[in-house]
């Protein structure tokens, strides 16, 4: 058994910046969804439009240094320091081939237009141009320093570019170089292939693809060009030097500086435009940031601030469906968003009229969604597919700490400072509440109608509402910090542990990197649920073999 997912909670409806917990590397767009390239060797996919996470993609052991999507946005290919290149399903996220054959790192990719032949360039001193039908490597280009980087023309299979030794190289496919090298330390094409960018240092120069002729020339204010792209129009150039994007008009009669955004902290890896007016950047700060750039042809100022920073929403609450495999989370922005946990893929985001709630739970509820929360004394229950309230029930007579749907959907559970109660989940009527106990703290988990919670001295209660017209039974109370899966599997809360109960046998350990943030545990009968103050929901996929 293993940790199977892991759902990041920074996100937001006009997210300006997506925190990741490792070095992005690279990024590459496609209509609203960008690729980020990080240091474990894992692949981020963003929403363009909320800055949320959708996805991870998984499969290379080390740093993805490179990634790219095909023209029609089916695919994307990768290169990283494991020396090897894949091509992924976009659509299913999984990896549909693998080629070998680079000795060292591989620091660029690019896919030509026809999706036939992947370009890759490497430490090796290699550019490899690999037969996606065939995984053969149909010819390998020698250099003579590293290669940073490689890419087909937009429009042109035939025409691809490379850098290295702090040169721009134009070659064509068979492998032989058409043009005399000059100096670059990056190159981006415009979408439509008639023009790229060239940089080198402090200067910015534009050219004409078949002529080569200089079109527009910049003077960056200081440092040197790291990456650079055109916008999606191919009116605007963005190039980042360290820790600054500049921005240039290049399409009016007199090319020039359009905007400097500043935000990062740390040296920028990586840029992109997602729509004409939205630049992505991806930085050694360990973050993604979204900027609005101003479309008006009157705004000419430039300015010297970033995006106005705004505080991204929480995971507050996130529930299960072990038999249809999907996760439902809502964060405090009330955007609740249904997970696909096979494929680790988000299929539907729904907004509440809530904000900055602490208590909410969602669930999916004969194929319908609904959401609750309380504030101001009352419990509110919420169609997000209608936009309406289904219930209101007002509770203002006691203090809340937690709330969640039932595993059937038939009940509300409150969880007040000394009880527990449980509301009909249509009718609002109260059909239980358990004896008093002091110090109550909040819930664990919860299967139909039997519930968990926990008091401050870490003793689990079990009690069973399930007997209609009669008080909720009180079952068997485990030892303390100890939640019982099944007869003989239990979770050891001080030892991050799942224990097998007949034999002693311990069956999962929780990795000690994550041991110090666990701050509450969710089982459903098939996942468990790990928060993490990190802001992270780790979830354990239980195998049927192992509850047997």
């Amino acid at each position: 058994m293993k940790v199977v997912k892991e759902l990041v909670a920074e996100w937001g409806k006009c997210s300006r910046t997506a925190l990741l917990g490792s070095f992005t590397q690279t990024l590459s767009c496609w209509n609203n969804t960008v690729a980020v390239g990080s240091q474990p060797g894992d692949i981020i996919i963003l929403d363009t439009i909320t800055g949320s996470q959708v996805a991870i993609l998984s499969g290379h052991t080390n740093e993805v240094n490179c990634v790219t999507f095909s023209v029609d946005g089916t695919s994307l290919v990768s290169g990283s320091f494991d020396c090897t290149v894949k091509l992924w399903d976009a659509q299913t996220g999984g990896v549909v081939k693998t080629f070998y054959g680079h000795t060292y790192s591989v620091r660029s990719v690019s896919i030509s237009a026809g999706c036939t032949v992947i370009a890759s360039g490497s430490i090796d001193c290699t550019i490899r141009l690999w037969d996606i039908q065939t995984e053969e490597c149909q010819r390998v280009i020698r250099q003579q320093d590293t290669v940073h980087h490689v890419s087909f023309s937009p429009t042109n299979s035939q025409h691809l570019v490379s850098i290295y030794d702090k040169k721009l190289w134009q070659w064509d496919i068979s492998g032989h170089n058409i043009s005399s090298p000059s100096d670059a330390s990056c190159v981006a094409f415009s979408p439509n292939g008639t023009q790229f960018v060239l940089c080198y240092e402090s200067v910015v120069i534009v050219q004409n693809s078949d002529s080569g002729a200089t079109l527009a020339k910049f003077q960056m204010a200081s440092g040197n060009a790291q990456c650079c792209c055109f916008s999606l129009d191919g009116r605007l150039v963005a190039v980042a030097a360290e820790r600054a994007i500049y921005v240039w008009d290049i399409t009016s009669s007199d090319p020039h500086l359009f905007e400097t955004l500043i935000g990062h902290t740390d040296d920028i890896a990586s840029l992109t435009f997602s729509s004409p007016s939205t630049l992505i950047s991806a930085s050694c700060d360990k973050s993604v940031k979204f900027w609005q750039i101003s479309t008006s042809s009157t705004d000419l100022a430039a300015t010297d601030s970033g995006p106005t920073p705004i505080p991204l929403p929480l995971i507050s609450s996130i529930s299960l469906q072990a038999r249809d495999g999907i996760a439902i989370s809502s964060d405090t922005d009330g955007v609740v968003k249904t997970w696909d946990i096979p494929a680790s893929l988000c299929k539907l985001s729904s907004e509440s009229p809530v904000e900055d709630c602490k208590h909410e739970d969602v669930k999916l509820i004969n194929s319908k969604l609904v959401f609750a929360w309380y504030r101001d004394g009352k419990v509110n229950i919420w169609d997000p597919e209608k936009g309406k309230y289904l219930l209101q029930v007002d509770i203002s007579k006691h203090r809340l700490l937690d709330l969640r749907i039932s595993g059937d959907g038939s009940k509300l559970f409150f969880i007040h400072e000394d009880f527990t109660q449980a509301w009909d989940m249509w009718t609002g009527e109260a059909v239980g509440r358990t004896p008093q106990i002091l110090f109550k703290k909040k819930f664990i988990a919860m299967d139909g109608s039997r519930v968990w919670d926990v008091d401050t001295f870490g003793y689990f209660y079990r009690w069973d509402f399930g007997i209609t017209g009669s008080p909720p039974i009180k079952l068997s109370t485990p030892p303390p910090s100890t939640l019982h899966l099944n007869d003989t599997k239990l979770w050891d809360n001080t030892q991050y542990r799942i224990q097998d109960t007949v034999t002693g046998n311990v069956v999962f350990q929780l990795p000690e990197q994550f041991q110090p943030y666990v701050v509450e545990v969710q089982w459903n009968g098939q996942y468990l649920v790990i928060s993490l103050m990190s802001e992270k929901e780790l979830i354990l996929e239980l195998p049927s073999s192992f509850l047997q």
